[in-house]
């Protein structure tokens, strides 16, 4: 059987994940590579790649798609890596700069500001150092690693997962193993055990992953990303594939 091509993110809220799938069989099995999440999307839209981590927004430009595990990049409240950093409250906002690595996240903020906030700031693409914005009615959406140990340089902090649960009720799926073709039910009964060995040994991993100051990584892994994708997960999934379509 040929390998199958997996693209994975590489932020750090992935490592069990690929931890278990170092640790296993299936690595032998596969074509692994670790790519920035619009970048995992990508592949999997060109067909570069078999199955991918990809966020979820991006489900919607496949023409055909299957959830492929049982387990996502996940939150049920607070994720604590998805935020809108702003220098004014966000009924103020006069222009949000988004995120050029990520699609969901970009969504999900537009989303919030429609339906939850009820604001409509203008929306800056690319904008150069978007991160880094002095101007008073400004904000950003930023997610992953590059935010750790940000909360605090901002006056105002909105964790998108967290607002999200305000607005639905819901958890938030923001990346799920998803491919573009049919997939073997054995191949995909061994992957999901190959992820499972990676939660089992967290501890483990926590002995080779550097540790910071400004930042409990240890909290992140075991408590903020929840990995499950429960029907509470898939029920948010398409609830915010239904809100992107009405945007």
């Amino acid at each position: 059987m040929n390998k199958i091509r997996i693209s994975a993110v590489s932020y750090t809220n992935t490592k069990p994940f690929l931890y278990g799938i170092n640790h296993t069989d299936i690595i032998n099995k596969i074509d692994l590579s670790l790519d920035i999440p619009s970048d995992c999307a990508q592949k999997l839209i060109d067909d570069r790649a078999d199955i991918g981590l990809i966020p979820v927004a991006a489900a919607l430009s496949l023409p055909e798609w299957h959830i492929v595990s049982n387990y996502c990049i996940g939150a049920v409240g607070k994720v604590d890596s998805v935020f809108i950093f702003s220098n004014c409250a966000i009924e103020n906002v006069k222009t949000i700069q988004l995120d050029p690595e990520s699609r969901s996240s970009n969504n999900l903020a537009k989303v919030l500001m429609k339906n939850h906030w009820q604001v409509a700031p203008e929306q800056v693409i690319n904008a150069e150092d978007y991160a880094q914005s002095g101007e008073p009615c400004t904000a950003f959406v930023q997610i992953g690693d590059r935010t750790f140990g940000k909360k605090d340089q901002f006056p105002f902090v909105y964790d998108l997962a967290e607002e999200w649960q305000k607005l639905t009720g819901l958890p938030f799926t923001f990346a799920a193993w998803i491919s573009n073709k049919p997939i073997p039910q054995e191949f995909i009964d061994e992957f999901n055990e190959s992820l499972q060995y990676g939660l089992d040994h967290r501890e483990d991993l926590f002995k080779e992953l550097p540790m910071r100051d400004d930042f409990d990584i240890r909290d992140y892994l075991m408590h903020k990303i929840d990995y499950p994708l429960t029907e509470d997960k898939k029920k948010a999934l398409y609830l915010f594939h239904d809100y992107i379509m009405a945007l």
